[in-house]
């Protein structure tokens, strides 16, 4: 287990010892799908779901989830966010709604999981509020598809 840096000698669980990291710009950015029913898909994007605009609630959603993350992560380090972009894309062949997540900070490791976490919020969110007139939606295709700064370099999803 050394090659994984969340796991001590022993193979115990902790919290990864960034101190001695450079501070360097970092962003990474993930996505995600939330498909539907037709008739759900038509219900969110003629703004006519009971519960309101779906599509700017999970926006929300997606933002504030990016910001709790190290409490919804045990192992995650507290980050000062400085933008969190999480956008909601209708796309009519899926159907459903394309989700993207970018975040940015300055610090001394990257933003990997508050991207993956404010796809992952925006996505239950749309389910939540929709899940009335359709339970079988399915979320999918979560990944980070571009992290860059850090000694790590760049990485983009091919």
């Amino acid at each position: 287990m050394s090659d994984l840096t969340h796991f001590d000698d022993r193979g115990a669980a902790h919290m990864v010892d960034v101190s001695d990291k450079a501070v360097t710009a970092r962003v990474a950015t993930a996505e995600g799908w939330v498909r539907m029913a037709p008739e759900t898909f038509a219900l969110i994007t003629e703004g006519n779901a009971k519960k309101g605009d779906v599509i700017g609630v999970a926006r929300l959603a997606g933002i504030m989830g990016a910001k709790k993350t190290p409490e919804l992560i045990p192992l995650c380090h507290p980050l000062p966010v400085t933008k969190v972009s999480v956008d909601l894309e209708p796309d009519a062949d899926l159907p459903g709604l394309r989700i993207t997540a970018t975040v940015k900070t300055t610090g001394q490791t990257g933003v990997e999981m508050e991207a993956l976490t404010a796809v992952s919020t925006a996505a239950l969110t749309v389910y939540d509020m929709v899940k009335a007139v359709d339970k079988a939606m399915q979320i999918g295709g979560i990944r980070v598809v571009l992290k860059d700064g850090g000694k790590s370099g760049r990485y983009e999803a091919t």
